[in-house]
């Protein structure tokens, strides 16, 4: 079996370090998975994910001109179809949240004085309706 960047192949640990794990491949091949690329999550202590002697599957991510292998074990595993992205409620699905492309052209200080705008218009809103919440709009004392 020729080993090529993408293939997916399985090897056995044969070392553990701190900063990752060695797999012995097919072809007498060793490559080296990084402590970034052992798990989808954080990865503390890389002994609470693999053992020495396990079989294991593994990406190959590159190959250098010495020979050095790269691999990715989280990038191998089987992943379940993605979710939709949730939106967060009240916002609009087709507002343009990185507004980056808006202000292309726009002087620093223009840009500057637009968000200032925004802002205080935020706010103002923000106030209106907390006042509205609190009642703070109308007189809590005995009517004269």
């Amino acid at each position: 079996m020729q080993l090529a960047v993408g293939k997916i192949v399985e090897g056995k640990v044969t070392g553990i370090t701190k900063f990752g794990a060695f797999i012995e491949l097919p072809e007498g091949k060793t490559g080296m998975v990084h402590i970034s690329e052992i798990a989808p999550t954080y990865v503390n202590e890389i002994r609470d994910h693999v053992t020495e002697n396990q079989v294991v599957k593994v990406k190959i991510l590159s190959i250098s001109e010495e020979g050095k292998i790269s691999l990715s074990m989280k990038r191998a595993l089987d992943r379940p179809p993605q979710q939709a992205p949730r939106r967060a409620p009240g916002r609009p699905d087709n507002y343009e949240w990185n507004s980056a492309r808006k202000n292309e052209g726009m002087s620093f200080e223009d840009m500057l004085s637009k968000f200032k705008q925004t802002s205080d218009d935020k706010i103002s809103d923000l106030k209106r309706y907390n006042d509205g919440k609190r009642g703070t709009g109308r007189s809590r004392g005995p009517s004269k």
